[in-house]
C-alpha cells in the first residue's frame, strides 16, 4: 500500500509539537492491537502494516501461534504472545486477565485496539485500569448471536463491560452496528462504523478474475459446477446446513462439486466427528485444509456459499466478490452487507438448507445472470472495499484521535482521563 495514501508520521507529528512537547505525546505513536487467537489474525492483514507505516508504532498481543508469528514479522509490527482461552475458564481467565494488566503496564501504550470476546474483554478492562489514554472495541461479530439461555446472557454481560471500559466501539458493519445498538452494548455515541464497513477489505490487485489451474489437482471436471466455501467449518458458519444443501442440489445437477477450503476448527461450535467423517468421505466434496493463499481456489468456483448463522463482515465474500464471483449468503448480521440482493448475490434465511439449495441452484443454472453478478461484486469491491479504501478510513480515524488527544493536553487538561474524553468525540 503505497505511503502517500496516509499522513505521513513526520508532519503529524510536527504538528502535535506545535507547542511546547509533553511526555504523553511521545506515546501518541504507539497502538496496541489485541486478539484472542493465532488464527484471527488472518483478519489482521494489511491493518498492522498501514498503522507502521503512517508511523505508528505497533504491537500485537494474542495467544502464541505461528501465524501470529508469522504476521507480526511480515507487517514489521511488535509481537507479545499471551495466552488466552477461547472458552469460558474463570481460573485461566483471571491469570489471562494479570499477565495482561502486567504488559499494559510495561508497554504503556497511547491507544489499544482490542477485539474479538475474550481479548475484547479482558484487553479492555485491563486498559481501562492501566489508564491507557484512548480504548477501542473493535466489534468483529456478536457469538451471543448463536448462544441461548445462561451462556447468551454471560456473553452479553462481558460485550456490555468491555464496551463500557472503551470509549469506541468500531462495528465491523452497518448491521453489527444495528445489533449493538438494539442489545444495548452502548450508548449510540459511542457506536460507530467507518465508511461502509469491514477492518481491513480486500486486495482486489491480489484477488482477481482469471483462468483457474486447480480443478485437475482436485479432480474436478473442467465444466462441472462448483459450489465454494472460504472459512472454518464449524456450525456457527452453517457447515451442516450447507452439507444438506449440497445433497439437494446433487438431485438437480448430480455433476455439481461442493469445494471447501478452511479448517475443522476446534472452537466451542465445531463439528461433531458425524459431519467430519460426512465431509472427508463424500465423493463431490472436496476439502483442502488451511490454504495459505484462497485467490487460485476462487477462481476455481463458480459461486460461494456463506450460510453463516453470525458474522461481523464476512472477508472470504469480499474476497469472492474481487475475484468476480457471486455470494449466496444469509441474512444474518453482518453476512446480510456483503451482499447486495440480486446484484452481486443472494440471501436467504439461516438455518434453512431448502432456500440455500434454491438460490444455489437458481445461480447455476442461469450463467449469464451468474456472470452478470460476478461482475458487479467485484465492482463494488473495488469502489466500496478495497484494502486502500479501507485501510486509509482506518488510519485517518487514528490520527485523528491522536491529534485530538494532543490538542486536548496541550490545551491544558490535567487528566489523562479528560484527554480521552476529548478523543473519544471522533468518529
Amino acid at each position: 500500500m503505497p505511503k502517500e495514501s496516509f499522513l505521513p508520521f513526520s508532519q503529524l507529528f510536527s504538528r502535535l509539537c506545535s507547542a511546547e512537547q509533553h511526555p504523553t505525546e511521545e506515546l501518541s505513536a504507539h497502538i496496541v492491537v489485541g486478539v484472542t487467537h493465532s488464527q484471527t489474525c488472518m483478519v489482521l492483514r494489511g491493518r498492522l502494516r498501514a498503522l507502521r507505516e503512517a508511523g505508528f508504532r505497533v504491537t500485537l498481543i494474542c495467544s502464541p501461534g505461528e501465524l501470529a508469528e508469522r504476521l507480526a514479522a511480515e507487517e514489521g509490527a511488535e509481537y507479545r504472545p499471551l495466552s488466552i482461552c477461547r472458552k469460558i475458564a474463570p481460573l485461566r481467565d483471571a491469570v489471562a486477565f494479570v499477565r495482561m494488566l502486567l504488559l499494559l503496564l510495561r508497554l504503556r501504550p497511547q491507544i489499544c485496539e482490542f477485539s474479538t470476546p475474550k481479548a475484547g474483554l479482558l484487553g479492555s478492562v485491563a486498559a481501562r485500569i492501566v489508564g491507557v489514554p484512548t480504548r477501542i472495541y473493535m466489534l468483529r461479530g456478536l457469538r451471543l448471536e448463536a448462544s441461548r439461555g445462561l451462556e447468551r446472557r454471560i456473553l452479553l454481560a462481558c460485550e456490555r463491560l468491555a464496551a463500557h471500559c472503551a470509549q469506541k466501539v468500531l462495528c465491523n458493519s452497518e448491521s453489527l452496528h444495528h445489533q449493538a445498538l438494539e442489545l444495548r452494548l452502548a450508548p449510540p455515541e459511542k457506536l460507530c462504523v467507518l465508511g461502509t464497513g469491514s477492518s481491513n477489505g480486500v486486495d482486489v490487485t491480489h484477488y482477481v478474475p482469471g483462468p483457474e489451474s486447480l480443478r485437475k489437482q482436485l479432480r474436478i471436471p473442467k465444466k462441472a459446477p462448483v459450489i465454494g466455501f472460504v472459512g472454518r467449518f464449524t456450525y456457527a458458519k452453517g457447515i451442516p446446513d450447507l452439507l444438506e444443501a449440497f445433497e439437494r442440489v446433487l438431485q438437480t445437477l448430480p455433476r455439481a462439486h461442493l469445494l471447501l477450503v478452511g479448517w475443522f476448527d476446534a472452537a466451542e461450535d465445531a463439528l461433531s466427528p458425524a459431519w467430519k467423517q460426512r465431509i472427508l468421505r463424500h465423493p463431490r466434496i472436496h476439502a483442502t485444509g488451511m490454504a495459505s493463499d484462497c485467490a487460485p481456489y476462487y477462481r476455481a468456483m463458480d459461486l460461494l456459499a456463506l450460510p453463516s448463522w453470525r458474522e461481523g463482515f464476512p472477508n472470504a465474500v469480499l474476497e469472492a466478490a474481487a475475484s468476480g464471483i457471486p455470494t449466496v449468503t444469509t441474512l444474518a448480521t453482518g453476512a446480510c452487507d456483503s451482499v447486495v440482493e440480486e446484484e452481486t448475490g443472494l440471501l436467504v434465511a439461516p438455518g434453512y438448507p431448502s432456500a440455500l439449495c434454491e438460490a444455489i441452484l437458481r445461480l447455476l443454472e442461469q450463467p449469464v445472470r451468474l456472470r452478470r453478478m460476478g461482475r458487479a461484486a467485484r465492482a463494488r469491491a473495488i469502489a466500496q472495499f478495497s484494502s486502500e479504501t479501507v485501510l486509509r478510513r482506518t488510519v485517518e480515524f487514528y490520527q485523528g484521535l491522536t491529534l485530538r488527544n494532543s490538542r486536548a493536553l496541550r490545551e491544558g487538561t490535567k487528566s489523562t482521563a479528560e484527554a480521552s474524553a476529548a478523543a473519544a468525540a471522533i468518529c
